[in-house]
This record gives C-alpha cells, sequence and structure tokens, in this order.
C-alpha cells in the first residue's frame, strides 16, 4: 500500500465530510477524555446531549473532583455502564490531586489513571496531544481487517497487536489527531459492520478486500457467549403518605450506588412468597396489589425479566440502611438505572 496516497485520501475525505461534534470544538483534553468514556459501546447521537449538560455542569476536572458522585451519577442516568462515571470521578480526582488538575500527556502517567485502557489512552494523545499514538476500537478494527485483508479473529490478542503495529507504521506524524478520527469516522459512517459502502468509500483504491471482493466477510470475530437471564418480581411500595420504598444498590458490582425499587428474585421466591419475603428482608408488612406491567431489559452479558406489582403498606418508616420511603416529586432527585426509569411511568398515573 502507498501509505502516502491513502492518508492523503483519508484526510481529504475526513476534512471534507467530518460531522460536527461538540468534543470537537477544540482539543480541550479533560473534554475529549468525558466524550471518549461517553462514546464507550454508546453511539454518537446518543452521547451529545448528556456530554452537553455533563460539561455544564461539570466544566472542568476541579468541579467533578469535587461533585457527589450521586451528583455524577444522576448526571448519568440513562447513559448506562455506571462504572464508567465512577472511574472518570476517580481518575479525575487523582488528576486534579497529582497534577494540579492538568491531564497527563504521556502514555505512561495516562495509562495508570483508573478506567483509561489502551484506545481512550490513544484516543486522548493523539486528539489533544497530537501525538502519533494509535487509538483502536471496533470501529478501527474493522477497517483495518478490510484494508489489510487480516482474516485473523479480531477477538484475539495477537490480531489486535497486529492491527496496533500496522497502525502505528501508517499513522500520520503531521495531523495524527485527524488521521485517528479520520479513521472511526470510516467506520462509522462508511465501513459499517454490514453492507459497508464501498462505493463510496474514499480508499477504496487501498482496500485489499474490496479488491478480492471480500468486505462482507470480514472483519472475522467469534460469536459472543449467550446472555444470562435473571428474572425478578419488582414492588412499588407506595404508604399512606404517598412515599414510595426505594433502597441503594451495593457498593461495588452491577449498577453500584444506583437506587432501584425492591427486586426480589423469583430463584428465591415465588409470588405467594413475596410478602414474607418482604417482611423477613425489610421489616415491613404489605399488602399486593394488581400487576403493572413487564419489562425486558438487555445488558451485555445479562437480561433482566422484571414483573412490576404495585403493592401498599401502612409504615411509615424503615429500619435498614440505605432504604427510605421516599415522596414521589422528590424520586427524579434519586439516581435510577434505566429499567427503574420505565417504570416512573406507572407511578406518575
Amino acid at each position: 500500500m502507498n501509505i502516502f496516497a491513502f492518508e492523503q485520501d483519508l484526510l481529504g475525505w475526513y476534512h471534507e465530510n467530518k460531522r460536527d461534534l461538540p468534543w470537537r470544538e477544540d482539543q480541550n483534553p479533560y473534554k475529549i477524555w468525558v466524550s471518549e468514556i461517553m462514546l464507550q459501546q454508546t453511539k454518537v447521537d446518543t452521547v451529545i446531549p448528556y456530554f452537553q449538560r455533563f460539561i455544564e455542569k461539570f466544566p472542568t476536572p476541579e468541579v467533578l473532583a469535587e461533585a457527589e458522585e450521586q451528583d455524577v451519577l444522576k448526571a448519568w442516568e440513562g447513559l448506562g455502564y455506571y462504572s464508567r462515571a465512577r472511574n472518570l470521578q476517580t481518575a479525575v480526582r487523582e488528576v486534579v490531586s497529582s497534577y494540579g488538575g492538568s491531564v497527563p500527556d504521556n502514555e505512561k502517567d495516562l495509562g495508570d489513571l483508573k478506567g483509561i485502557g489502551p484506545y481512550t489512552k490513544g484516543a486522548i494523545l493523539s486528539i489533544a496531544f497530537n501525538q502519533p499514538v494509535p487509538a483502536i476500537d471496533g470501529n478501527v478494527m474493522r477497517v483495518f481487517s478490510r484494508l489489510l485483508l487480516i482474516e485473523e479473529d479480531i477477538s484475539l490478542q495477537r490480531t489486535k497487536n497486529l492491527v496496533d503495529e500496522k497502525v502505528r507504521e501508517m499513522i500520520s506524524k503531521e495531523d495524527p489527531a485527524s488521521f485517528n478520527q479520520a479513521v472511526m469516522e470510516l467506520g462509522a459512517l462508511v465501513c459499517t459492520p454490514r453492507s459497508p459502502g464501498c462505493l463510496l468509500c474514499p480508499v477504496q483504491a487501498h482496500c485489499e478486500a474490496f479488491a478480492h471482493g471480500r468486505e462482507e466477510e470480514l472483519p472475522v470475530k467469534a460469536k459472543a457467549k449467550k446472555q444470562r437471564e435473571e428474572s425478578f418480581v419488582v414492588l412499588l411500595i407506595r404508604n399512606e403518605k404517598n412515599e414510595y420504598l426505594i433502597e441503594k444498590r451495593p457498593e461495588k458490582g452491577l449498577l453500584a450506588n444506583l437506587w432501584q425499587f425492591p427486586m426480589i428474585p423469583y430463584s428465591e421466591v415465588n409470588l405467594e412468597q413475596v410478602k414474607d419475603w418482604i417482611y423477613k428482608n425489610y421489616g415491613i408488612h404489605i399488602q399486593l396489589k394488581e400487576e403493572l406491567g413487564k419489562i425486558n431489559h438487555v445488558f451485555t452479558h445479562l437480561i433482566w425479566q422484571l414483573d412490576i406489582y404495585e403493592a401498599v403498606t401502612k409504615e411509615t418508616e424503615i429500619k435498614k440502611d440505605s432504604v427510605y420511603f421516599v415522596e414521589k416529586e422528590e424520586l427524579e432527585e434519586y439516581p435510577f438505572p434505566v429499567s427503574h426509569q420505565k417504570m416512573m411511568k406507572h407511578i406518575q398515573k
């Protein structure tokens, strides 16, 4: 491949066609860092309003470092993968305490921060600091597997190492920020997972997969493991003051430190045993009312099957840590996972 010609074609296309995204307005390392964390596992269109609100609320590393975790989770509410937000705040606090609020501009210090893996490190160093460091995500793996006709499974570490090596050879030394973003943009807009737009591709002349009619076959990727299913009954428990019972999830694990309505695993009880389970775990008596609906919520590795029931109680207080009766109007102040946000419509009625 003629690397110079490839670079010219790629960058020329990028500068004419790049999307107008809020984190591209400048090369602020903190904003780029926030955007890259948000963009992990999440589509650009979804991220844009979250990014804008987040930066408005936490405009500098110092502001984010000093914020309450619950406020950060509330700002992240609905974006999912909440460990990203917790890790981001932990790392930002280290940047403020150890680096005076300036994001490190070297691979060692940046890579040591919590939640910053090879891709995020490369994205920040190249986009914010214009250093020729690869930023390899799924889009980039797909683009280069087709460009170079790489037939190895892209989930294997040796394949990732090979692509890293090739990108280091090909990345623009004059404008690595645009190069990395151009490859990502190409993967998002043209070199898509299915039905790639090869006839519109600016680097079609350099693509080995297109030359051999193999673009639909690549990349090669092992099938993901089947998601585990878990079933729960979820109770919207209301007392005579029109307050609802909510509890805080554990500090570690899935959806850590978010709030939820009581979830009772069907693996432990059946519907007839729910009242006893609630008394045993919360110390209150309830009356189970009607079923309000069902929700299936899909995580990367897990599917929650949730049966939602209305329940009432005469209790107004509860003696258990991180479990409270909260006025209906105050529920919106607490960060809930998406599945439980969807239940709010039953409460509003």
